[in-house]
């Protein structure tokens, strides 16, 4: 047993706790989010066919859980802080368990969907708070190995979720991809209340300071952005343009409700912080650029390259496989090293990898690209997450990892939509699914062209921002 480690100015309960199994609470903790998006996508035909649904009202078993998160995860990382994030994350797997249940016994497809909403508002309250609460867990010089094995847990739900899915669905029929949740969510929870330290500090601050109007204004904006990005198939219509008008504008009222109100979700003056906003648009632009993988693998897999689907799925489950493999070394080599260094280096393994799955021809050209694709993103995720939550204020802890998680979010339905369409310009073709195997090839090349240009982008970003910090710490 270890003694509570405790930041400048953070209050923690004097109890006794174990480093290694507080580690083991938040790391089941940051599974099961990805473990419940991965597991559901596989269910969707078994879905359709038990509640005699179109796939397209199916996909919002999908959608609801994703919007919920990404509208929320910020808010709850605010509400943490405010009242307290060990209880709150106590309650937020409770409520992700219960929701599971709820999801495996639905009679009808809307309560299924009303389900599932409640099951992304428990991982929201899961990813933003477990990632915060690494800062109180563990030694700050171990921090980039804390975050290197989030990332890998991270990793591991989302490559177990197709293959525990279809077992799941094939032994016992659907709702045991949700009542799989139970049993981890129980183990997590008793974790989690036995081992996490007390946060007495944010206990004793005011909740109805909370920031409800702008929670609000915030989650309207977000979820108008969201359905902007997923809605349409891949064509910009009417509705489309309304949407985007109300997120511009719902984003515009938020910031100037935030600069006027006494307690803001946001504190805007945050954002004066170079490394922050730097970290935010990287790992927006970063999260884009993995998307294109899942969004385009498949096609050119099947249709440039002509494997069945048995090799399609073994050849696309090597980059979660070494997700999973480099995420603790990334975290123990960012310890080692200062983190701006680890950023670039994976953002430059990131940008060799584009650069190779445009180029390289054939299965192993494809291998070899998302290798280097795959482990850069680790490395930058670990390195990235440490430079900004080492230092948080012990008060803001909730809200920073929130904003980290939101961009992420922000940056997979963008990469789901844009680089989907960058896809299917680039193959000229009316019907992806029908091309023929060159303007597959073109549209791969064309794709991929775009994610190196991003990841460059990303680090130009980068060197600006620690370039200025450098400048200004010398000074």
């Amino acid at each position: 047993m270890k003694p509570i480690i405790a930041e400048p100015g953070e209050a923690v309960a004097e109890r006794p706790y174990s480093v290694r199994w507080a580690l083991a609470s938040l790391s089941l903790s940051m599974l099961l989010p990805s473990l419940g998006t991965s597991i559901a996508n596989v269910g969707l035909p078994s879905l359709a066919r038990g509640f005699d649904a179109a796939f397209q009202d199916v996909q919002w078993i999908v959608l609801a859980y994703l919007l919920a998160i990404t509208t929320l995860i910020v808010s709850v990382g605010r509400l943490g802080d405010v009242t307290g994030r060990r209880r709150l994350l106590l309650g937020g797997i409770l409520l992700f368990t219960l929701a599971s249940v709820l999801c495996s016994l639905a009679p009808t497809l809307w309560l299924m969907i009303a389900a599932r909403a409640l099951q992304g508002l428990g991982a929201a309250i899961m990813m933003a708070l477990t990632m915060a609460f690494v800062g109180a867990a563990v030694l700050k010089a171990r921090t980039g190995s804390a975050m290197g094995l989030l990332g890998t847990m991270s990793a591991i739900g989302t490559a177990l979720g197709p293959s525990l899915g279809g077992l799941l669905i094939a032994c016992f029929g659907w709702p045991a991809i949700f009542l799989v949740n139970v049993p981890l969510g129980l183990t997590t929870f008793v974790l989690a209340y036995r081992y996490l330290p007390d946060d007495i500090g944010a206990r004793k601050k005011d909740p109805a300071g909370f920031d409800a109007v702008g929670t609000l204004l915030l989650a309207l904006t977000l979820s108008a952005y969201a359905l902007v990005m997923t809605i349409g198939h891949g064509r910009f219509g009417l509705l489309n343009l309304a949407l985007l008008l109300t997120a511009v504008f719902g984003a515009g009222l938020f910031v100037f409700t935030e600069a006027r109100i006494a307690s803001p979700l946001i504190e805007l003056p945050v954002f004066r912080n170079r490394v922050l906003t730097a970290s935010l648009a990287m790992n927006a632009l970063v999260s884009t650029v993995m998307m294109a993988t899942l969004v385009v693998a498949p096609f050119y897999l099947s249709r440039a390259l002509g494997l069945g689907e048995v090799l399609v799925g073994a050849v696309m489950s090597i980059g979660p496989v070494i997700s999973i493999l480099s995420g603790v070394p990334a975290g123990r080599l960012v310890d080692r090293l200062d983190a701006p260094f680890v950023i670039a280096a994976g953002l430059v393994a990131m940008a060799a990898g584009s650069s190779a799955l445009a180029v390289l021809p054939g299965i192993a050209g494809y291998i070899a690209g998302i290798a280097m694709l795959t482990s850069g993103y680790q490395l930058f995720q670990a390195a990235n997450n440490t430079a900004v939550m080492a230092d948080v204020h012990p008060d803001q802890r909730g809200v920073i990892s929130g904003m980290l998680n939101l961009s992420r979010n922000l940056g997979l339905i963008t990469g789901a939509s844009v680089m989907g369409a960058v896809f299917a310009y680039g193959s000229a073709a009316s019907e992806i699914a029908a091309a023929p195997p060159e303007a597959v090839h073109s549209g791969m090349q064309i794709t991929f062209g775009v994610a190196a240009a991003l990841i460059a982008v990303a680090l130009t970003i980068a060197g600006g921002a620690y370039r200025r910090r450098t400048k200004s710490e010398g000074a």
